[in-house]
C-alpha cells in the first residue's frame, strides 16, 4: 500500500475640516485662495504586511504561501464576496500550485520514505526505483490537484477557494474548516455538498491506481484507502489554512518587536 500525497487586506484615514468663516467673494482683480494640498492617507505599517498577503480584488486568488513555502493560493482571508472563478482561472491557479518548485523537494521526501518502508515493491530498490516512486508521487499530487481544484469545480460550477472564517473560537473555526471538505461554495455563491473534493479526489486515486503504479497495488481496498488517506490530509490541511494568517500575523509583529 503506498503512502498518499498531500496536495499541497489601509487605515481609512479622513481628513478632520476645522470650522471657519465662509471665504468673502474674490473681487474680480483677485484670484482665489489656492487650497493647501492635503495629505494622503498613511496606510499603518502592521497593516502593509497584511495587504499584501490578501488576494488582488481581480484575480480572486491569493499570492500567499502557508509556512512561507507551500502554496496556498486558494484561500482567501476575510473575502466574503467576491465574484467566482472563471473556468480559465481555476485551471491557472491549480497550474500554479501544481507546478510550483516547492513540491519537487516534497515528492522526494514522500519518495524516499516509501523507499525505505519499501511500499510498492514492484517499484524494487535502488536509484531506479527511488525515481519510479518520485515519478509516482509527482503524478498522483498533479492528478489529484486537477481533479479537486480544477476539473471537477469546472464542471460541477463549484468554488476550489477556501474561505477563512477568520473570527469566533477556536473550536468554532475548527469544526467550520473540517466541514468544508463536505461543504463547499458553488459559483451561484450559495453552499453545495463539495463533491468536487469527495469525488475529485477518489476519481484521482482510481486514475493513478489503475495506471501506472504496480500491477500488485491494483486493488479496490488499495483505491479506497489512498482515497481515505488523501481526504484525511486535505481536512488536515483546511485546518491549517484556517489559522495560518493568525500565525502569520503574530510571526510578524514578533519580527517587529526585536531590536
Amino acid at each position: 500500500m503506498r503512502l498518499c500525497v498531500l496536495p499541497l487586506s489601509c487605515a481609512l484615514c479622513t481628513p478632520v475640516l476645522h470650522a471657519q468663516q465662509p471665504p468673502e467673494a474674490p473681487s474680480p482683480q483677485q484670484a482665489p485662495p489656492a487650497l493647501a494640498p492635503t495629505s494622503s492617507p498613511q496606510i499603518p505599517e502592521d497593516k502593509k504586511s497584511d495587504k499584501m498577503d490578501t488576494p488582488a480584488a481581480n484575480q480572486g486568488t491569493s499570492k500567499d504561501r502557508l509556512f512561507y513555502a507551500l502554496p496556498n493560493f486558494l484561500t482567501l482571508e476575510n473575502s466574503a464576496h467576491v465574484p467566482p472563478l472563471t473556468t480559465k482561472q481555476k485551471f491557472g491557479v491549480v497550474t500554479r500550485g501544481a507546478f510550483d518548485p516547492v513540491q519537487l523537494p516534497w515528492y522526494a521526501f514522500l519518495a524516499g520514505v516509501s523507499q525505505a518502508d519499501n511500499s510498492e515493491k514492484g517499484y524494487g530498490q535502488g536509484a531506479e526505483g527511488y525515481f519510479k516512486r518520485f515519478g509516482a508521487y509527482a503524478a498522483d499530487g498533479t492528478i489529484e490537484n486537477y481533479m479537486t481544484g480544477a476539473i471537477l469545480p469546472s464542471l460541477l460550477r463549484q468554488d476550489p477557494r477556501y474561505f477563512q472564517l477568520g473570527k469566533g473560537s477556536f473550536f468554532h473555526r475548527s469544526v467550520y474548516s473540517v466541514s468544508r471538505i463536505l461543504i463547499t461554495r458553488g459559483d451561484s455563491g450559495l453552499s453545495q455538498f463539495n463533491a468536487s473534493e469527495v469525488v475529485g479526489s477518489a476519481l484521482a486515486s482510481a486514475i493513478s491506481t489503475y495506471s501506472y503504479h504496480p500491477r500488485e497495488d491494483r486493488t479496490v481496498v488499495n483505491t479506497v484507502s489512498v482515497w481515505g488517506t488523501q481526504v484525511g490530509f486535505d481536512t488536515l490541511t483546511l485546518v491549517v489554512r484556517e489559522f495560518w494568517p493568525d500565525i502569520r500575523r503574530k510571526m510578524s509583529k514578533k519580527q517587529k518587536t526585536q531590536p
